[in-house]
């Protein structure tokens, strides 16, 4: 399965010799996980969390599932959730659908359910806020990735989880508000992308 042609363009232009050999040291956990996972042949779960699962977090499991699927990684399942709820940021939609993903969202309710498509025939990624406990999400078996400081602090312990990770990413919402938000939030998804493309450029295949 090949990825939607802008997002396959996009994720060629990422770079992971720009990545520091300090943020390489910190991906390697994740790197060691899902090798391992591939090594045991089990289903790989990665629970991708952040206080509110409005914007890190979101970003983290659609770049993670579509990299996956760039470098033919199979049997992995991305998922996000917060310690909270609240809705994903309308940024982070309009930042994705600015490098080739295909959204369409239901309902108008305050917490709105989004299907992002990166392939033609997979299915789409679900994505709404909701707690990293979720009946959405898996209860066992998979590694809690913290992506934000607040939850990593505030949740430290993850029921059902057999590796937490931390990975974390400056919070986009700093530049609400201001003319700069476009770029800002369209960084924080280069870098997140740019990262999740070295993780799974080192997973055996």
């Amino acid at each position: 399965m090949k990825l939607l042609k802008p997002i396959q363009k996009y994720v060629e232009t990422l770079n992971t010799a720009s990545l520091t050999e300090e943020r390489k040291s910190i991906l390697q956990s994740l790197v060691d996980y899902i090798n391992a996972k591939k090594l045991e042949r089990q289903t790989i779960q990665l629970n991708f969390i952040c206080t509110h699962n409005s914007r890190r977090s979101h970003l983290a499991q659609v770049w993670a599932q579509a990299l996956a699927e760039y470098f033919n990684v199979q049997n992995i399942e991305c998922f996000s959730g917060g310690t909270e709820t609240t809705a994903v940021y309308p940024m982070v939609i309009k930042t994705l659908k600015n490098v080739g993903f295909e959204i369409s969202k239901e309902g108008d309710s305050k917490n709105p359910l989004y299907r992002i498509n990166f392939t033609i025939n997979e299915k789409p990624i679900i994505a709404f806020s909701k707690k990293y406990n979720d009946d959405f999400n898996p209860q066992s078996n998979f590694a809690a990735i913290m992506t934000c400081s607040q939850a990593d602090d505030g949740c430290p312990f993850v029921a059902g989880s057999e590796k937490r990770i931390s990975i974390m990413y400056e919070d986009p919402k700093i530049s609400d508000g201001t003319l700069q938000q476009k770029e800002v939030y369209l960084e924080r998804s280069e870098q997140i992308a740019t990262e999740m493309k070295y993780v799974f450029s080192k997973i055996n295949t």
